[in-house]
């Protein structure tokens, strides 16, 4: 992390291997700034690599997740300016995490914040939550997944209302389209994603791994290679002790105990 930069995303890994991803910028409602970006992409390319933490919970606080972009970044920049500045590899840090994320969502997730939400795996998402790529009222459009990663997760013609009207979507209205997981009532948005990260946390990691990975790469692959990978994951995890573990416990009767191996 540049030591210039004041730290705005905070990290805290809890003692059941979660990894809590706070964003804190209140006063502009979380916009997604250079520096927000970084110190993300920092977090999470450490993560990535930490042996002691299993799943993360990524959030902005109980009133905003992240409104937007920074306007202020980008208002007069050029074409030129805006690809040297490879905002794809600083995205590509979450994108590419193996570890399953949960996306706590209270408030806004407009934009850039939508798109962030969309790299997670599993988004819980408070009643008043709102969603939305207005991009389009700027004159732009999503740049960060926000077309693609969307009209993936939901039909065609939600999409297409969604990035053409740049409308807000309610937390239910996002629900019925399967544009995220559950919806909760606002209290209790975070506790109910660190309590299916400890869930996750306390499963085999090599299966989760695997399980994250196979759905993520075969989403786009036709069906009888994604199902071929699929089958080549799910019988490279009979050499995991965890499965040995794992089928023992069962006919034992007995809680599991597993240690990623």
């Amino acid at each position: 992390m540049n030591s210039h930069q004041e730290p705005v995303v905070h990290l805290h890994i809890q003692d059941d291997a979660v990894a809590v991803v706070r964003i804190e910028r209140p006063e502009v409602k979380n916009a997604l700034n250079s520096a927000v970006r970084e110190q993300l992409a920092d977090i999470f390319r450490a993560l990535a690599v930490n042996g002691r933490v299993r799943s993360i919970v990524l959030t902005g606080g109980e009133q905003c997740f992240v409104a937007g972009a920074d306007i202020r970044e980008f208002a007069q920049a050029s074409p030129v300016e805006m690809y040297l500045r490879h905002t794809e590899l600083l995205w590509d840090a979450i994108a590419r995490c193996p570890k399953p994320i949960i996306a706590a969502v209270n408030g806004f997730a407009l934009g850039g914040g939508c798109e962030l939400a969309m790299h997670c795996d599993i988004i819980v998402a408070g009643q008043s939550a709102r969603f939305g790529q207005p991009e389009v009222k700027l004159g732009l459009m999503p740049g960060a997944g926000g077309t693609q990663r969307l009209i993936r997760a939901v039909c065609k013609f939600q999409a297409m209302r969604i990035a053409l009207t740049g409308c807000l979507v309610p937390a239910p209205e996002a629900l019925a389209m399967g544009m995220v997981s559950e919806v909760v009532s606002d209290e209790l948005t975070l506790p109910r994603a660190l309590e299916l990260a400890a869930q996750i946390a306390a499963l085999p990691p090599l299966a989760v791994a695997q399980i994250k990975e196979v759905m993520l790469l075969g989403a786009d692959l036709p069906l009888e290679s994604a199902l071929a990978l699929e089958r080549k994951a799910f019988q490279l995890l009979f050499d995991s002790r965890d499965q040995k573990e794992g089928a023992n416990a069962f006919l034992e009767k007995r809680k599991a105990t597993f240690t990623g191996e």
